[in-house]
């Protein structure tokens, strides 16, 4: 299986889909999420599905005959450009849904270099048309820059630690496999060893992708793109994505500053419909482990 999908009928119940609506799925992936919108999805309704990732797009064969369906090969940072490209005015889509998670295709795909559980090219690349590898970054990035990426993405506790150590290596030695920094990592790891490794590679894979920079632009393009009632939807896994969807869907700005009117009172762009995130049930975490640490937020646009 490409991917099982997280907070399936969650989110999709939560988003109202309706027959005649205009909806995007921002994250196709193994198109879990798109096949259950389309089932409710009849009529004038259409859906715009993004994946930024190529061996995604492969997996949209039984949608080719859906007359209501679009795949874009785009990352969902681009959602408010690429849906107008479409046709598609600002502020008349339905509602919009975002899995933040990593598919498992991309973990258990060996030469993407997205786990350690491999060793393979140090890649980590969602859109292998463009960027710097992990390789790269490990081989380019000061002592200062390598312990901020560790630190703040990947939460490693010694990660000036190994920041340092990066830079000794790749000064005998440039990064080229997976294998390679595993085997860095074990002489440095704290606690736990499959959590630590984790966590560095999360941190890189953070960085290669600039997945931050592109969560905070999918927010901005979902909001203009929204209608008044239209609802966004996001599932995150991790605490920084978290803190920044929660603070959105708050004040409208991903640091969660509060902002004022003319006259002094504070905007509230959204209604928050999740007071607290919605989490994964027992059964769930049963089928795919994965799930665990998702969280599922959700709100409407004033």
């Amino acid at each position: 299986m490409y991917h099982i999908s997280v907070l399936l009928n969650e989110s999709v119940e939560w988003l109202q889909v309706n027959t005649g609506g205009i909806f995007a799925d921002a994250t196709f992936g193994g198109g879990g999420h798109s096949a259950l919108i389309l089932e409710y999805l009849k009529g004038s309704g259409h859906l715009y599905a993004f994946d930024q990732d190529a061996d995604a797009l492969n997996n949209t064969g039984p949608f080719s005959s859906a007359p209501n369906f679009t795949i874009i090969h785009a990352n969902f940072r681009e959602i408010r450009r690429m849906l107008r490209a479409e046709g598609v005015r600002p502020g008349t889509v339905s509602g919009i849904l975002a899995d933040l998670g990593v598919s498992s295709h991309q973990l258990d795909s060996a030469e993407r270099g997205f786990s350690y559980r491999f060793d393979a090219a140090l890649d980590m690349r969602m859109d292998v048309r463009e960027g710097e590898t992990a390789a790269d970054i490990l081989n380019s990035r000061s002592v200062q820059k390598l312990q901020r990426i560790f630190s703040e993405l990947g939460e490693v506790r010694n990660s000036k630690t190994l920041a340092e150590a990066v830079v000794r290596h790749r000064e005998a030695q440039p990064f080229k496999t997976t294998g390679e920094l595993t085997a860095l990592c074990d002489k440095h790891f704290m606690g736990d060893r499959m959590r630590y490794l984790s966590q560095v590679f999360q941190a890189l894979r953070m960085e290669v992708n600039d997945e931050l920079g592109a969560l905070k632009s999918m927010l901005e393009g979902a909001y203009d793109m929204l209608a008044p009632g239209g609802r966004l939807a996001v599932i995150t896994f991790h605490s920084l994505e978290d803190r920044m969807v929660k603070n959105f869907l708050k004040s409208g700005n991903v640091s969660g500053e509060p902002v004022k009117d003319f006259y002094g009172n504070i905007e509230r762009p959204w209604e928050v419909l999740t007071k607290k995130p919605v989490e994964p049930g027992g059964e769930e975490l049963k089928r795919n482990a994965r799930a665990r640490s998702s969280r599922l937020r959700v709100a409407v646009k004033r």
